[in-house]
């Protein structure tokens, strides 16, 4: 983090400081920025919160200068032939462009401050924070005013306005109006996307049409309709998709709307000079490494740009910022989808108090089984977070064999995770549990876990005799390998990967449904074991050189690469290379599809191969590896 920036003799460090907390929400117009910036720079500076943020701005800045390297290896042939992928991929894009439907984004006006003034008139038109001095959730517009934003440190908050008052959270309360917005909302659009308490997005095309009124008028007819039923006010946006919508929600805030009328060039005009961090999906990181990597500002230089998008991003990134940059978005109505998991979590000031921890844990244990019995969910995976004093985020997470959903089942488990934690002063405590049960809640269903002599002994197509590998009998007859049950994998969260990375294909396959171990089985499988090194010369056949078409493109997956990418380059044929021996280990086709990564990273270990002299059979001869990774 830069600490020389000054004007004139006057060093001023907190120029170069930026956090969430100096990002202008609506209703801060006006406020002196630089003010903001040196109040939380110097209540900040020393403490762990500082430090942590530091941390950060050298991640940045290392990954900055990661890609602004990778800028210096692209020749002005590599440029030119990126340019004509982009331009390809513009055209395709623009043809998907829809302007036949209407999106509507309605944000309410600073909704648990507004609930909270509903409830108390007296607070009116004084500066006023839901939350307290640890975190605030949301602050009133007058508040605004002062610099004092949602995710600001309470405070830092009361510095910046010594007036301000703190109203405790009260999520029931706002639960409930949350939900007579919601009854307005299905009259307008049944199928409309709720994305938190506090915002919604509806398809009024149909409404539109129906009744022969104009999509300005709809969202006055909506708003005044919110505020007759709730007493609180809200903001519209109106545009051809669900992106731009939602950006237009925000311009006339608070209490005013905003049409984007459903005309190429209007968007085109519109778009052009959008700050990019106005969008969302670009926060921070992504603003940073777009505005001093590439000189992107605005929207329109996404497409001036689009060259090294495409030469420095995966495709699936490089299509988010060129759809950016021609203003398209989703206009389908998004299908429900199914929960993976459902998570609590709060945050407190900074203590190593274990019985205010192990409260805030039952408080939590409470809350979670209360939502998963709502929703009559169970799950088997239970996963804690836990935030330090110094800001370093944990997770720690147990996969058990039965299905839970009590409170006190929770609680069990999350007080262990915790006490192999202690001593430990934290700011934040959270719970999430996953690996839901297909089936709901009230319906028939086994709550345990199969056990690995259960999974062998199900019916399925690979009978292997038991006797052959010299094995005690478990039954009278053969077991079964039961290829339509797979065995729990142990994934305690999902994570988010670069979908440029290798490593996200490693995958658990069905087993081989041809292949039958019989005879001398055994022997079968150290010969195959021994013999993976002689397998390993005669596939490297495959040149390197033949991978690559038009010096660009994998002749494999079409993924694209420069020449003057070695490493990835290198990286990206030993994928393949790995994947070609997988096939003929397992004799059947892998599915997976390789993605190759822009960073360093160490080669990955190949699985070495049983020793010769194994007594007993091992348990990965029963499953077809998919990746040279260890399993």
């Amino acid at each position: 983090m830069e600490r020389g920036e000054s004007v004139g003799d006057t060093p001023r460090p907190w120029q170069s400081y930026h956090t969430v907390y100096t990002n202008a929400k609506a209703g801060m117009d006006g406020v002196d920025k630089e003010k903001v910036q040196r109040i939380v720079y110097e209540m900040s500076k020393g403490s762990k919160y500082f430090e942590n943020e530091e941390r950060k701005e050298a991640f940045i800045g290392q990954k900055i200068e990661n890609i602004r390297a990778q800028c210096e290896k692209l020749s002005e042939i590599d440029k030119s032939h990126f340019q004509r992928v982009a331009d390809k991929r513009i055209i395709e894009l623009e043809a998907t462009r829809d302007l036949s439907r209407i999106w509507l984004h309605v944000d309410m006006d600073a909704f648990y401050a507004a609930v909270e003034t509903l409830d108390s008139p007296s607070l009116r038109g004084k500066p006023m924070a839901v939350g307290s001095m640890s975190m605030i959730s949301t602050a009133n517009y007058e508040a605004r005013r002062f610099g004092v934003r949602a995710a600001m440190p309470g405070f830092i908050a009361r510095k910046l306005c010594p007036e301000l008052i703190f109203i405790p959270t009260d999520f029931k309360k706002y639960t409930y109006y949350s939900g007579l917005t919601r009854k307005v909302f299905q009259k307008y659009d049944p199928n409309f996307v709720a994305c938190s308490l506090d915002e919604a997005y509806l398809d009024i095309t149909d409404a539109c049409k129906e009744r022969g009124i104009s999509s300005g008028e709809i969202a006055e007819e909506l708003r005044t309709s919110i505020y007759e039923e709730t007493g609180l006010t809200c903001s519209a946006g109106i545009a051809p998709n669900r992106l731009l919508a939602k950006v237009c929600s925000d311009i006339n805030k608070p209490n005013g709307q905003f049409v984007l009328p459903n005309d190429r060039m209007a968007v085109m005009t519109f778009i052009s000079s959008l700050p990019i961090r106005k969008i969302g999906g670009i926060g921070k990181v992504t603003e940073h490494i777009l505005r001093d990597c590439l000189g992107i500002y605005t929207c329109e230089h996404m497409l001036q740009k689009s060259a090294l998008l495409c030469a420095l991003f995966s495709r699936s990134s490089a299509d988010f910022f060129l759809c950016v940059g021609l203003g398209i978005g989703k206009t389908d109505t998004p299908e429900a989808k199914l929960r993976k998991s459902i998570s609590n979590e709060r945050t407190f000031s900074a203590t190593s108090d274990e019985g205010f921890l192990y409260q805030k844990l039952a408080e939590l244990a409470d809350m979670l089984s209360t939502d998963m019995q709502n929703e009559c969910l169970r799950g088997r995976t239970l996963t804690l977070k836990l935030k330090t004093a110094s800001f370093e985020v944990r997770t720690r997470a147990v996969t058990l064999q039965n299905y839970i959903f009590s409170r006190e089942d929770i609680l069990k488990h999350a007080s262990k995770l915790l006490k192999a934690e202690l001593p430990i002063s934290l700011r934040l405590i959270g719970l999430r549990v996953s690996h839901f049960n297909e089936d709901k809640m009230g319906s028939p269903f086994d709550a345990k876990q199969k056990t690995l002599a259960e999974f062998i002994n199900e019916s399925g197509k690979h009978v292997v005799d038991s006797s052959s590998f010299g094995l005690s009998s478990i039954c009278d007859d053969h077991f079964k390998i039961g290829t339509a049950t797979g065995l729990p994998i142990d994934n305690h969260e999902t994570q988010s990967h670069d979908s440029r990375e290798p490593s996200n294909c490693n995958q658990l396959s069905d087993c081989n449904q041809s292949e039958k171990f019989g005879g001398n089985s055994l022997d079968t499988v150290n010969k195959r074991a021994n013999s993976m090194d002689d397998e390993t010369a005669s596939s490297s056949n495959l040149k390197e050189e033949s991978l690559w078409v038009d010096e660009y493109k994998c002749s494999l997956c079409g993924i694209e690469l420069p020449p003057s990418f070695v490493d990835e380059r290198q990286e990206h044929f030993d994928f393949h290379l790995a994947e070609r021996l997988q096939k003929e280990e397992s004799g059947s086709e892998p599915r997976i599809v390789p993605k190759p990564r822009t960073g360093n990273r160490n080669k990955q270990k190949k699985h070495k191969p049983s020793p010769e002299d194994i007594k007993h059979l091992p348990i990965d001869v029963f499953f077809v590896k998919r990746n040279h990774q260890n399993l």
